[in-house]
């Protein structure tokens, strides 16, 4: 019984011992030069590899979500590159409510980087509301609003290189 378990062993995976050094300091060494290692100091010592762009440092979100920071939100994907915000309304109209969402097309500052699209909803009653898309000017000026504060946050983010 025991030796059908044995010879069953020869599929594990695993290190053989002898293809590595005994020695630690020399085990490391081939690590390393295989791309088997790391070092923790490798991501602090400039830019090695690949660039990881955080929320922080992508103007136009940051822009975006500073715009929209009075309105509750209702799904924000960064790595998805959508916010989008959950009914609002004012004291004023409390019947008419506001959605707003912005998809992300690009992370340059241009016109076309951004898809935005605003949804009114008209309730006569809790239950009997009316959903359509807003048209008007208010997708641009949205956009517009956006772009010039994500540009002066590229601006200010220039200077503090320099």
């Amino acid at each position: 019984m025991s030796s059908f378990f044995l010879n069953g062993c020869n599929g594990i995976p695993g290190a053989d011992a002898r293809k590595y050094p005994a020695d630690p300091k020399k085990r490391i060494e081939k690590n390393i030069a295989e791309g088997r290692g790391f070092k923790l100091s490798k991501p602090f010592e400039g830019n090695n590899g690949g660039v990881f762009e955080f929320a922080s440092s992508n103007e136009l979100w940051r822009a975006s979500l500073d715009i929209l920071d009075f309105m509750p939100l209702a799904s924000v994907n960064y790595s998805g590159g959508i916010i989008v915000t959950d009914w609002y309304s004012n004291e004023e109209s409390s019947n008419e409510s506001i959605k707003i969402s912005i998809r992300f097309l690009s992370n340059e500052i241009r016109s076309d980087a951004l898809d935005i699209k605003i949804f009114n909803r008209t309730c006569v009653d809790l239950s009997n509301c009316v959903v359509s898309k807003k048209t008007g000017n208010i997708e641009s000026e949205l956009k517009v609003k956006i772009l010039k504060t994500a540009a002066v946050y590229k601006s200010e983010k220039e200077k503090k290189k320099k």
